[in-house]
């Protein structure tokens, strides 16, 4: 497994950056401005985009991975790398998402907590409605974890 960061053609990474933000100019907002990494391993198995939101703060705004190859540790081994590569540069580390029980418990065994919440977000900024679980999403949940301690995710949870 290796993780490599893209810094030229970003774009050539839409379908699955589309995976976890399915509106392309929502990702056009952050993508140029972030830092991205892929997982390879045997393939392209997984990306993640960070961005610097400024006061010691990093900020998760994309990580997806195939669907094949959800659930084997590939979303764990991304944030465990943001983690130990920003340790020591960055105080925290921020990631938000929709209200969906299945991530949000995926985050909060990867160590995170409740943060904060932006009423609306979905249903202001998106053109759709977004769904998950069947749930239409509206509000964007922020977890954030300190950065520098262990990475840890309970084995079998996959985001």
């Amino acid at each position: 497994m290796q993780i490599r960061e893209i810094r030229a053609n970003k774009k050539q990474y839409l379908p699955l950056l589309l995976l976890a933000d399915e509106q392309e100019s929502m990702i056009d907002r952050y993508l140029e401005r972030g830092t991205m990494y892929v997982l390879e391993d045997g393939g392209i198995k997984g990306e993640c985009v960070i961005t610097d939101e400024g006061n010691g703060i990093l900020e998760l705004k994309n990580i997806a991975v195939e669907p094949a190859c959800q659930r084997q540790g590939y979303a764990r081994a991304l944030i465990a790398f943001v983690e130990r590569t920003y340790a020591g540069r960055f105080s925290q580390l921020l990631v938000g998402t929709g209200d969906s029980p299945a991530t949000l418990g995926f985050y909060e065994k990867c160590g995170f907590v409740r943060s904060h919440i932006v009423p609306n977000f979905f249903t202001d900024h998106y053109d759709h409605p977004i769904f998950e679980g069947g749930v239409q999403l509206t509000d964007m949940i922020y977890l954030k974890k300190e950065l520098g301690k262990k990475a840890e995710c309970a084995d079998g949870e996959e985001g």
